[in-house]
């Protein structure tokens, strides 16, 4: 990243400035677009059509009637959602083959980008060099909160500004936001989950992971919460598809809107992060993966029911071991110390520097010491203790807890919060097994209790351990048995006539709080040591800038829209080691294992095999699944289109791959790639498998 030679497939960048940023690049790489039709706030352009899909994946519009791709796993918990073991969709998958038959997903949302604006300067100009990092913070939150509310001034619009490059630079971003969102296709997770945790983030891969969805609206075209009377969206733009294929040294392009990167971090970061952070992570989320499979493979139901929160503890479980593996194998704290010491070069080689980031470094060093001495606290807090299902529950019932004690009391409050409570354990409890949870539970608390410094645990939670001599079985056995929060009648039950007294005596409830209460009065510590970092990290990239006039910086990734460009490209992972840049449905066949979940082929897919009946979408008499691009991605990009030169959708984008598993800190050229489905054998699923003609018959496809 601060090499002044990095390469144009590097980056994440905001699609505001592919004019003065990319476009050269772009162009000389073989893309036959202008920036207007990439990015317009006047015109129809392609940022039209891609969504924030959920909390945290992209999707695109690929009709003119709203009908939304993305991944199947982004997908997964709405398919999840509407599975029973009668109609069990993730096994089997769904197919609408009309609009009445398409399935309402309470509660998913997406959002169209509207524009963005650079407020950099009405927030920076409100800041001095000399304030506190607390009143800095202070301060734009104020101005940004009166930008936010302008933008929104008289229209639906939602609006947010955001920060960029540690602080150095503010933007705001105004959406559109749509919640009558419908499931119109997914393919059963034997293909679209096809490898599972054996395949994920490796290459070669076979997975046909995509999702199909439909955006509605009120009659008159604007948002609207579910009604039968909705129609289906009229988008401003919509992506052609491509059955054309891709070659090895082929433009791609990819938006979307990836989640996190820290391409800015220091080699104190890392150490933290390889010491304690990922060892900790992984191992409380092992341990839960364990005990949830147990459970998955002994009953059906539970298997639905526990299907989305598995996949998505699996994900960054295998993710943070990649991570740890690439950083060590690719010497990348080694990288950061170089840029370091560059820096210190730099900074020390004139006096006006020196006045100005002498200490940055120092800095930033003594803050990660500081949060070391809590960070496994806070770790084991968010990994174990709120991975107990019925005791983080019981947490919500605080507000509540002070109503009641209210003087006077205020009944329509109380009244109010309760319904709110009883939508929440309706969603819990549809999902939920007792002892499922209580096995997780014992798990979870010998784990805090063993790894985390016995003075940064609550004292009731050790005062439990010591009456029950460490038996955790028998801790949580008690537990269970003297609390509200792991039965869905008791809950509703307390609802319909709560008390204090209930809720002072309910031993869930005190040992959460007592949880809580402890990781609150740590976080406490962190503030000076996070103040001392955000500085430090605002300094620091505003020195590197200052040091590397000529380089273009892209901020990192912070799920805002983004804009990567690359090429097809295949790669040598080890010595004497070649991937090619596609895989067959060949390759689907070889991996067969009729005993594994992961690798089950069905039946009609191995008989379309057989027949070689791949219509429009074969390929030299077989059918390619998936390919690999250098595109710089990250998770949130899970559902991105990817695009050709001309900008139509060639494939959608899924994963990274093993061998540059750090890339959220350290882009690898010769490494790392973007693992995508290609559009082909998407549409053949649809298409040949599914028969649901109805949905290609919507598309643009272009031959």
């Amino acid at each position: 990243m601060l090499e002044n030679n990095a390469k144009a497939d590097e980056g994440m960048w905001l699609p505001l400035f592919i004019d003065r940023l990319n476009y050269t690049d772009m162009q000389k790489m073989g893309l036959k677009l202008t920036p207007e039709e990439i990015y317009s706030v006047n015109n129809s352009s392609i940022k039209d059509a891609i969504i924030l899909f959920g909390r945290g994946c992209t999707g695109e519009v690929i009709s003119s009637q709203g009908l939304i791709l993305t991944n199947h796993h982004c997908g997964y918990g709405a398919i999840q959602s509407q599975s029973t073991v009668e109609h069990d969709y993730l096994t089997h998958g769904f197919w609408a083959m009309n609009l009445r038959e398409e399935l309402p997903i309470p509660g998913l949302t997406v959002q169209f980008l509207i524009r963005i604006e650079d407020v950099t300067q009405k927030i920076l100009s409100a800041l001095s060099p000399n304030m506190k990092e607390e009143d800095r913070a202070k301060k734009v939150r104020e101005i940004a909160e009166t930008i936010q509310k302008e933008a929104k001034e008289g229209t639906s619009y939602d609006a947010t500004v955001r920060s960029f490059f540690e602080g150095n630079e503010y933007y705001l971003f105004v959406y559109q936001t749509y919640s009558d969102v419908r499931l119109a296709g997914a393919p059963p997770s034997s293909i679209g989950k096809f490898g599972a945790d054996t395949d994920n983030w490796m290459w070669p891969r076979h997975t046909g992971d995509f999702s199909l969805f439909r955006v509605y609206t009120a009659p008159d075209g604007s948002p609207a919460t579910y009604n039968e009377n909705n129609i289906p969206l009229k988008p401003k733009h919509s992506l052609p598809i491509s059955v054309k294929g891709v070659k090895n040294g082929d433009f791609t392009m990819i938006l979307g809107y990836p989640g996190t990167t820290e391409r800015y971090l220091t080699s104190y970061g890392i150490d933290m992060y390889m010491q304690q952070s990922y060892p900790a992570r992984i191992k409380a989320r092992e341990k839960k993966l364990e005990l949830m499979r147990e459970d998955m493979d002994a009953d059906p139901e539970v298997k639905i029911k526990y299907a989305s929160k598995y996949a998505g503890i699996s994900n960054y479980w295998k993710n943070f071991i990649g991570t740890m593996k690439a950083l060590k194998r690719l010497k990348v704290a080694e990288k950061k110390k170089q840029q370091e010491k560059q820096f210190s070069d730099w900074v020390n080689a004139d006096n006006n520097r020196k006045e100005k980031y002498r200490t940055v470094l120092q800095t930033i060093s003594d803050a990660y010491q500081e949060q070391q001495k809590t960070n496994l606290a806070r770790i084991y807090f968010m990994e174990a203790i709120t991975g107990c299902e019925a005791l983080t529950f019981s947490r919500r019932f605080n507000d509540l807890l002070k109503l009641l004690k209210e003087k006077p009391v205020n009944n329509e409050k109380i009244r109010q919060k309760t319904n709110e409570l009883k939508s929440l354990a309706e969603k819990l409890f549809k999902d939920y097994h007792k002892p499922t949870d209580l096995k997780i539970t014992a798990a979870m608390l010998k784990m805090y209790y063993e790894n985390v410094p016995k003075a940064q645990q609550p004292d009731y939670f050790t005062k439990l351990v010591l009456i029950h001599k460490s038996d955790f079985g028998k801790l949580t056995t008690d537990l269970f048995a003297n609390t509200i929060f792991c039965d869905n009648t008791s809950v509703l039950g307390f609802l319909k006539s709560p008390t204090v007294k209930v809720l002072e005596k309910d031993a869930m409830f005190l040992l959460m709080n007592s949880f809580a209460e402890k990781y609150n009065e740590i976080t406490k510590l962190w503030v000076a040591s996070n103040d001392k970092l955000a500085e430090g990290k605002r300094l620091l990239i505003a020195g590197f800038r200052e040091m590397l006039p000529e380089q273009k910086f892209y901020p990192d990734a912070n799920q805002t829209m983004r804009l990567t460009y690359g090429k097809v490209q295949d790669y040598y992972p080890a010595d004497a080691v070649h991937y090619n840049y596609y895989t067959t449905i060949d390759g689907v066949i070889q991996k067969e294992d009729s005993s594994n979940w992961e690798f089950v082929v069905p039946k009609k897919l191995k008989e379309l095999y057989q027949k070689k009946d791949f219509g429009l979408y074969a390929e030299n008499g077989t059918l390619i699944t998936d390919f690999i691009t250098n595109n710089d991605i990250t998770g949130g990009n899970s559902g991105s289109p990817v695009l050709d030169a001309n900008g139509y959708l060639v494939g959608l984008a899924f994963d990274g791959n093993w061998e540059a598993m750090s890339g959220n800190i350290c882009f690898e050229p010769e490494l790392q790639r973007t693992i995508n489905v290609d559009i082909r054998y998407v549409l053949f699923i649809i298409d040949k498998y599914a028969g649901a003609k109805n949905l290609i018959a919507e598309m643009n496809i272009i031959q």
